[in-house]
């Protein structure tokens, strides 16, 4: 009676909606609840995690619609290597998978992964899996500045955090020894625990409700249908290789980004060959987050309102040479990956502005800017912090670009009076940086103007994550580049690839990017620059 009630259900266009829509109602539901759980600002201010659903075999099904791009791409990835080493056979009700490792992680080791098998009448049926950045992992604080992965923190691999329903005592000793934030970091992966949980009690009484032995058909239905939809969405584009080029920031040396966006039939493919090598500091991005930025780039442009799911990205390849900065081999440091895969949306913006000139935009003025502090507080206990700001989006064909907007991490800044509470500084000042997004018929988005002083006691550690100080955001089809980025350190401009030690009383002031414009200045139409000007956002 169940397979032909699985094969009617998955049959049934109306039912499969039906399904669909309730499950992701619970992965919103899961994300909820890591937002009123979490006990770091990372998951309850910043929205810096996510949580999927999968089928048995680890493709996703759906995830949270505030989802990061990065994570929706990379965690069924986890699921399926927790499938490839453990196997189906030994796993049971009750538990729970763990890891940060970068390479079947998210590309950091600051990004924690859990898997939960979900059983249903004493079947294995699905996947939740949760991934969150964590307050602290160790080691050096994050940053570009780490010449191996050994230095970035703790690691954990891929193993069992819950076994039948029992923690594993010795890994969450291991992990409070080896962080700052022990409290946070473990209460923070409590959290996601009980997302997985949840997701898990919730499916379960889906399939009672509806007579349901599993998910499998239905997925595969969704997936079939997705697909088709992605496939006809390419087939419309011309066939060709769409070429782009552009420079980045680097260290001594710009890095250079090279993407071939070939179009052919029912399948896309973007190759990164000619882009620069692997480097020996913690900016590499793993090939994992480059193929989840990817695809991201490519489903924007394509079918920006349809959930995402397995079927869509499967006409969609990506390859990057390994040992380059967008596939670098193991265990090359990878702290700072979003300044590198950040990019990767762009340039692939960039080859396909000729193709889809209306959907494409600008340049974003981020890479997402990150400051993370560490002190000693006064009881004599660590502490650390991560605080986000945000540079201006890229103009679009028919609007501005966003002033102070994280794209494409959808990452939210941390509001000042929650930051004041976690660290100690001061926030003097918080503004919209005048002509700093690029001109255009269409002007980028502004940076902005953030000014803090260190308040504690004594000497407090700033390490910076920043992007567009050398090179500034393009414009697009004829816009103008966003303004460069700048940190200052008491008035003076400081290397951001270094870190800095702030003593009782230092200022510091970030000056974010702006976003590239669209379309040639002088189309800009005359109510919009009396308009700008009324606002400030040129003078």
């Amino acid at each position: 009676m169940h397979e032909v009630k699985m094969s009617e259900a998955a049959a049934d266009p109306i039912f499969l909606e039906v399904f669909w829509t309730r499950v992701r109602s619970v992965v919103n539901e899961a994300a909820k609840l890591i937002i009123r759980t979490s006990f770091s600002t990372l998951s309850t201010e910043a929205n810096d995690f996510a949580v999927v659903l999968t089928d048995s075999q680890g493709r996703s099904i759906t995830e949270n619609s505030g989802s990061i791009p990065s994570f929706i791409g990379t965690l069924p990835r986890t699921v399926q290597a927790t499938i490839a080493k453990f196997g189906h056979a030994s796993m049971k009700p009750g538990d729970v998978f763990i890891t940060n490792n970068p390479w079947i992680g998210t590309g950091h080791l600051n990004d924690v992964t859990l898997v939960k098998p979900i059983f249903h009448e004493g079947q294995l049926v699905a996947f939740a899996a949760s991934t969150a950045h964590v307050p602290d992992i160790g080691g050096k604080i994050r940053s570009v500045d780490s010449r191996e992965l050994f230095e970035e923190g703790f690691h954990i691999p891929l193993m069992r955090l819950l076994s039948e329903g029992e923690a594993d005592q010795s890994l969450l000793t291991l992990l409070r020894t080896n962080v700052r934030t022990p409290d946070q970091t473990v209460g923070d992966i409590w959290s996601q625990v009980g997302a997985v949980e949840l997701i898990s009690s919730r499916l379960e009484n889906i399939l009672t409700e509806y007579g349901l032995p599993g998910v499998d058909p239905l997925a595969a239905a969704l997936f079939d249908r997705s697909e088709v939809a992605m496939r006809q969405a390419i087939a419309a584009l011309p066939d060709g290789e769409y070429r782009y080029h552009m420079q980045t920031d680097g260290f001594d040396q710009p890095f250079d980004y090279h993407v071939t966006v070939k179009i052919s039939g029912e399948e896309i493919s973007c190759d990164y060959t000619g882009s620069s090598p692997q480097q020996p500091r913690g900016i590499n991005c793993v090939l994992a987050y480059t193929t989840a930025m990817s695809v991201y780039a490519i489903k924007s442009l394509l079918l920006p309102d349809l959930p995402n799911n397995d079927g869509l990205f499967r006409p969609i390849k990506v390859h990057a040479p390994e040992g380059s900065i967008l596939n670098p081999r193991e265990p090359a440091p990878v702290g700072g990956r979003a300044c590198t895969g950040h990019y990767v949306p762009i340039v692939v913006f960039g080859a396909l502005q000729e193709v889809l000139p209306d959907r494409v935009i600008g340049g974003a003025g981020s890479p997402l800017w990150i400051s993370n502090f560490s002190g000693v507080r006064e009881n004599g206990k660590p502490f650390a912090t991560v605080l986000f700001f945000n540079g201006g989006m890229g103009a679009a064909s028919h609007k501005d670009g966003a002033p102070a907007m994280s794209w494409p991490s959808n990452i939210s800044p941390t509001p000042i009076e929650i930051a004041e509470k976690e660290s100690p500084v001061f926030f003097k000042a918080k503004a919209l940086r005048a002509n700093s997004g690029g001109a255009g018929e269409y002007r980028g988005g502004l940076g902005q103007e953030i000014t803090f002083v260190n308040q504690h006691t004594g000497p407090l550690t700033i390490i910076f994550l920043t992007e567009r100080t050398k090179f500034a955001a393009p414009g697009i089809r004829g816009g103008e580049q966003g303004a460069l980025g700048e940190v200052l350190i008491n008035n003076q401009p400081i290397n951001t690839r270094l870190p800095q030690v702030l003593q009782p009383g230092d200022e510091v002031t970030l000056r974010t990017p702006g976003g590239g414009g669209y379309g040639p200045a002088t189309r800009r139409a005359e109510d919009r620059k009396r308009q700008d000007l009324a606002l400030g956002y040129i003078g």
